[in-house]
């Protein structure tokens, strides 16, 4: 049986990192009262995770009319700029995450799950049977459930996190170092930041 680290709903909910751009460790973080949990991440999963999110509310906002008030935007009140919780214990590095709606609560549900080398399958193995493949149960759980409002400002500060690293190259869009880097589209040569 799994340990669930469950939340809902949190006190609080963001995305955030630790260290300096270009050397960035993400994490998701989570508090209720004096517990909290912190989950290391990469930065494409933040990523991920904050525009599928998005896509979500977004499609219910089409869907449901009236009928469920999801905000367009993050409610100002709800902004949350502050720096991650201290300590940060990372729990577990995360691997699959789950995202769903649940309509009875009306409550975004993200699931966590830790990151095993079972899930990576290697081009031979996508030739076995696909029950061989299978995860094995999780050990932990990293259970989030937010309310609408809550999810389009975890939404907004994400993009904030990732917005906050190093600039992106106008040519190629890689990040740019602050002593360059080699452009791909400038066949080599060695771009400043801009």
């Amino acid at each position: 049986m799994p340990v669930v680290h469950r939340f809902d709903p949190p006190e609080r909910f963001v995305a955030g990192t630790v260290g300096e751009p270009g050397q960035r460790t993400f994490f998701l973080q989570a508090r209720e009262g004096a517990r909290l949990v912190s989950v290391s991440l990469e930065k494409q999963q933040v990523s991920a995770l904050a525009e599928r999110i998005d896509e979500l509310l977004d499609e219910l906002m089409d869907a449901a009319g009236d009928e469920v008030l999801i905000p367009a935007i993050a409610p100002r009140d709800l902004v949350d700029k502050q720096p991650l919780e201290q300590p940060i214990e990372e729990e577990f590095r995360a691997g699959t995450m789950t995202l769903s709606w649940d309509g009875t609560d009306e409550r975004v549900v993200i699931e966590v799950f830790p990151f095993t080398e079972a899930a990576v399958v290697s081009p031979e193995q996508l030739q076995e049977d696909l029950d061989d493949l299978l995860e094995p149960e999780p050990e932990e759980i990293f259970l989030v459930r937010l309310s609408a409002a809550a999810a389009r400002s975890f939404v907004e500060r994400s993009r904030s996190v990732i917005g906050a690293g190093r600039p992106d190259c106008p040519f190629c869009g890689e990040p740019v170092d602050p002593a360059g880097h080699l452009c791909v589209r400038a066949n080599g040569f060695r771009r400043r930041e801009p």
